[in-house]
């Protein structure tokens, strides 16, 4: 995926609102990339091999023995630690610590201090620390066919030249079929799927998924819709791509679906335009960078929208951590928002 395409792709959206639209609110989701604890460059001992695992591309990758140094995107890497695969994981890439040296949601459980951080935003990869970690395996995810996620182009051959690099599709499927897949990984690579707190979250998240399908139902055609806030643009993101959207619509939450373009993954809306879809519920992405209700007050656009006018907005974490532990309480979190919220005129 070139940079060139952005505005176009999933980035568009996750890149803090659109940093394509806003160069301020890219400066927003992070800056130079931090370096973490010596302890990062300590690697766990391996597992035994020999070991093998089909990725997404689908590429078949092999190893006399279990990769025992990981490097991942964060967001992966959180996916990662949830199954138990913490002491394997010495580096990561993608926003990963605030300003103030607190860690960001798509880090989940990840102790950041344990880890190498060789890039802290978009476009941001040390190969020279990313060398230096003498990693086995590098793991991302893909939304788009053959693309690697947040692996610079400018730089991607020199960097899949240092280790395999293994990708998840994350884009176009349903949210289950990714945490499936990266529980099928993180098998492979070690991680006990029967231990108690694995196998508590699958069942927390199958019971979300099931209350949520109740509550959507039990609604009788509450409109929501899904969004972004940016300075000049309201994105609207659509079902047809977006894995946890596709997943909620699947269980009957009756969302908007945007008119896109192609591959889309939202439809961009000027603020004057922003009334182009009735929603009872908007749920606003809440990342860092991103605009919020506050944010928006000023803007007659939102303002006027009649879920804002009637209190009926609420967080959405845009970038889901796929992991049963992870997506359980984003489930959940809708199905209290709707269960709470009413059908508007």
């Amino acid at each position: 995926m070139k940079y060139s395409q952005l505005s176009l792709s999933r980035r568009g959206l996750l890149a803090a609102g659109g940093a394509a639209a806003s160069g301020a609110l890219l400066a927003a989701c992070g800056g130079n990339a931090e370096t973490g604890s010596s302890s990062a460059t300590s690697a766990p001992a391996a597992a035994a091999g020999p070991w093998s695992f089909t990725d997404d591309q689908p590429k078949e990758h092999k190893a006399d023995k279990t990769p025992g140094k990981i490097v991942a995107f964060t967001g992966t890497a959180a996916a990662l630690v949830d199954l138990g695969l913490q002491d394997k994981i010495v580096g990561v890439f993608g926003e990963t610590k605030k300003a103030d040296g607190t860690a960001e949601e798509q880090a989940g459980d990840l102790d950041i201090d344990k880890v190498q951080i060789i890039g802290n935003a978009w476009g941001e990869f040390s190969v020279e620390k990313y060398a230096a970690l003498q990693p086995e395996l590098l793991i991302t995810h893909m939304f788009d066919p053959g693309a690697y996620w947040y692996i610079p182009d400018a730089s991607k051959d020199q960097i899949l030249k240092l280790a395999p690099a293994a990708t998840i599709t994350v884009g176009r499927v349903p949210l289950n079929k990714p945490i499936e897949r990266y529980a099928e990984l993180a098998e492979s690579l070690g991680a006990d799927l029967t231990a108690p707190k694995v196998t508590e979250a699958k069942v927390r998240f199958e019971k979300a998924a099931a209350d949520l399908s109740a509550a959507a139902k039990a609604a009788g055609g509450i409109k929501v819709l899904f969004g972004s806030g940016a300075a000049d643009v309201f994105y609207v993101s659509s079902a047809a791509v977006s894995s946890d959207l596709m997943y909620f619509k699947e269980l009957g939450v009756d969302l908007v679906m945007p008119e896109v373009k192609g591959t889309d993954y939202y439809e961009s809306l000027s603020w004057e335009n922003a009334d182009k879809y009735h929603a009872d519920i908007i749920f606003l992405d809440a990342r860092t960078g991103t605009l919020q209700p506050n944010d928006l007050a000023s803007k007659p656009g939102w303002a006027a929208l009649p879920a804002v006018k009637a209190n009926q907005v609420f967080p959405w974490q845009a970038v889901p951590i796929y992991s049963w532990a992870s997506s359980a309480p984003l489930i959940e979190a809708i199905t209290a928002a709707i269960t709470k919220s009413k059908k508007l005129a």
